[in-house]
């Protein structure tokens, strides 16, 4: 196996159980990482405000991906790149989730907006971002400041279908696609969890072949192409799983920590860089 040089993970799925919570385990497996030197860092499909509480546990240095990776912060939040939604296609956006009945969500670099506060998902999104949305009678005014649109709904079916008819109403004018079987996300044209995979390599000096990545969703398989290595959560749905290098336990097993043990193991016996 080639020496591992940086490790990109997920969040939701993978690092935290379904409860949001960082196990001992996985904090002391990415300790474990610093002290090898190999690099660690997390890009989700989170607003930057969601990412925080991890960065001090897991003594993350490097830029984090915020948004599917379209928004670059810096540990301590500061912007590094972001980029936003055009204003039509977010119109076009809400049509489209309007016609499959599913509950909307707008997400600007500060705000999280809803015209719905008792939406089914929304006391989840409050506990797994730790903030509180701002509901509004109209997503208008904000059309030109939209990092992520959000599609909620507990009908995995019908959001799988209402991502299909999404991707073909933007095509290449934003990036659709789920992050949970009950979330799909739409997100800046260009930019994903493998470009971020791809900056960041380009930010430390090495081949992306010397990343790995791991995750459980289908917005993560754009980091597991562009990373030498990937492992899908045990969690994971079988065409995430055939997608990747390695399939771990869930997240509910340690999932995360057995596949950083994994590599801190491989990269013990692989000797010097190469």
């Amino acid at each position: 196996m080639t020496r591992i040089a940086l490790v990109v993970s997920d969040v939701d799925g993978t690092l935290v159980t379904k409860d949001k919570t960082l196990t001992d385990r996985a904090q002391d497996a990415v300790r474990r990482l610093h002290q090898a030197g190999i690099g660690f860092t997390i890009t989700s499909s989170r607003p930057t405000i969601g990412m925080r509480f991890l960065i001090e546990p897991l003594a993350i240095t490097l830029p984090v991906g915020a948004f599917n990776g379209s928004s670059i912060v810096a540990p301590d939040l500061t912007p590094i790149e972001e980029h936003l939604i055009p204003p039509s296609t977010v119109e076009r956006s809400i049509e489209v989730l309007n016609e499959f009945g599913v509950d909307i969500w707008l997400f600007t670099n500060e705000k999280w907006l809803t015209r719905n506060g008792d939406g089914e998902y929304v006391p989840h999104e409050k506990r797994a971002i730790r903030a509180d949305p701002t509901v509004v009678a109209d997503f208008s005014p904000y059309l030109a400041s939209a990092c992520k649109i959000v599609g909620s709904s507990a009908d995995p079916a019908l959001l799988q279908r209402c991502e299909l008819a999404m991707q073909q109403a933007l095509d290449a004018r934003a990036t659709a696609v789920r992050s949970q079987s009950y979330y799909l996300d739409v997100t800046p044209p260009g930019h994903d969890k493998g470009t971020f995979v791809e900056a960041m390599a380009k930010r430390l000096g090495i081949p992306t072949d010397r990343v790995a990545t791991i995750g459980d969703m289908q917005n993560d398989l754009a980091m597991f192409r562009k990373s030498g290595l990937s492992f899908a959560m045990g969690n994971a749905t079988d065409d995430v799983k055939q997608q990747a290098t390695h399939v771990t336990a869930s997240n509910e097993d340690e999932g995360f920590a057995a596949a950083m043990e994994m590599i801190l193991k491989e990269n013990e016996g692989s000797g010097a860089d190469r």
